[in-house]
C-alpha cells in the first residue's frame, strides 16, 4: 500500500528543538517521527508508528528463527503515578 506524501499528517521542524541534547532526539522530533507531550513523555506519530512496526516485525521474525519466545512484562503507569 503506497501513501501520498501530500496525504499524510506529518508535520517537520527547520530548527532544533530547544529542549533536545541528544542527535537521535532532535532529529526524531525535526523529523516527525514523535512529538513531545510533557517532560519525558512523547507520542507516536504515524510516521514513527510505520517505522517502529516495521522495527517490530524484523525483530520478530529473526527472534523465531533463532527459536526465542517474546515475553510482555507489565510496567508502571506514568500517567496515573503508579
Amino acid at each position: 500500500m503506497v501513501t501520498r506524501l501530500s496525504n499524510f499528517f506529518l508535520r517537520t521542524l527547520r530548527e532544533d528543538p530547544a529542549q533536545a541534547e541528544v542527535e537521535s532526539h532532535k532529529l526524531l522530533i525535526r523529523a516527525g517521527y514523535i512529538r513531545p507531550q510533557a517532560a519525558g513523555i512523547y507520542a507516536w506519530l504515524p510516521l514513527g508508528l510505520r517505522v517502529k512496526a516495521r522495527i517490530e516485525k524484523v525483530v520478530r521474525e529473526e527472534m523465531a528463527a533463532a527459536g526465542a519466545q517474546e515475553v510482555h512484562l507489565p510496567r508502571a503507569d506514568a500517567a496515573r503515578g503508579i
